[in-house]
């Protein structure tokens, strides 16, 4: 490639980089704190993922959602998921219309809510799992099909999902199917004290914080096809796939394996690791990942894909818990 070519295709790496930094700034002005919850929330849409948000009500999950869905230019809708939602009422119907000219009467798919960009499910476990599985599809494979005719979702397509904490009255717990479609599993905790005095002088005054547009449907396609790019190493990956595996009870598993986990993560759980550390370094503006990105993103990536044993939840342990042992316990690469 000519020097011409390099340095125009710096010049547009830059200019990709300054929109993630303008991105990361308009919803910081919406939401107060909560800078891990952002980046990773960024993370997912960069690498071309699904988020699930995990928080008890009030924390201002719904409101981040909202506020990525003004800063970027693409159609945003929300479905309130609740115990009597219907599969219909996500994924469409077919209507019977009758043509007044010649009376002939034929069915016309009308799409539901999910034929958007940026798709906010929220409360995404207070309806039973039947309703839960009509996203299967649509999450996995970017489609819907109804009635034998498969029918394309716009591109970008991002689920973003906000559940409650499962031991919450009126919760169903996600499929372990769903649960595996989502990139990233996101714990939304409580603000600290200044940033919670700063939630209340910003919300009980009379303005508001206004979010700007920073980013149409193409740049985030350029931005994800850019994290592919990211150099990752041999070495790193070959750590992440001994991870995943770790993960798993067998014989020569960790203790902790062995002890509290009943069924470890999967395939997809290596390919999600991969593609958020690429879309972290290219977030921190680095053009090649490193192991800090897999260890930044190891419990995000992996805590919803572990089927915890009896003897774990007996001891008070979580996913986290296992995460963290296998960090201990597999070794870092060089």
């Amino acid at each position: 490639m000519s020097s011409d070519g390099k340095s125009g295709d710096e010049a547009e790496l830059q200019a990709q980089l300054a929109r993630l930094g303008a991105l990361r700034a308009a919803i910081g002005q919406a939401i107060v704190g909560q800078d891990e919850v952002v980046e990773q929330l960024l993370i997912g849409l960069l690498a071309g993922g699904h988020c699930l948000l995990e928080g008890v009500p009030g924390l201002g999950k719904t409101l981040l959602v909202r506020s990525l869905g003004q800063a970027l230019e693409l159609q945003f809708r929300r479905i309130q998921f609740t115990p009597d939602l219907m599969p219909s009422d996500i994924l469409g119907t077919e209507l019977l219309e009758e043509d007044p000219g010649t009376g002939h009467r034929h069915l016309r798919f009308q799409p539901g809510p999910v034929f958007t960009s940026l798709l906010l499910a929220d409360e995404l476990n207070r309806t039973p799992p039947k309703t839960q599985a009509a996203l299967l599809e649509a999450m996995q494979e970017r489609t819907v099909s109804y009635a034998g005719t498969t029918h394309a979702l716009p591109a970008p397509f991002f689920v973003l999902a906000t559940q409650n904490p499962l031991e919450q009255a009126g919760t169903y717990p996600l499929p372990e199917a769903q649960l595996d479609r989502f990139l990233l599993h996101i714990r939304v905790g409580y603000p600290s004290e200044q940033e919670e005095h700063d939630i209340l002088q910003q919300t009980t005054g009379s303005g508001s914080a206004q979010v700007p547009k920073v980013m149409d449907a193409q740049a985030v396609l350029a931005l994800q096809a850019r994290v592919r790019e990211v150099h990752l190493g041999e070495d790193v990956l070959r750590w992440i796939t001994r991870l995943v595996r770790a993960s798993r009870p067998a014989a020569d598993a960790l203790a902790e394996v062995r002890q509290w986990v009943k069924w470890g993560a999967g395939p997809r759980a290596g390919q999600s690791l991969v593609l958020a550390a690429k879309a972290r370094a290219l977030l921190h503006g680095r053009f090649a990942a490193t192991r800090e990105d897999v260890i930044a993103l190891a419990a995000p990536v992996m805590r919803h894909r572990l089927l915890l044993s009896f003897a774990a939840e007996a001891e008070g342990k979580s996913a986290d818990d296992v995460i963290a042992a296998l960090l201990r316990g597999v070794p870092l690469p060089g």
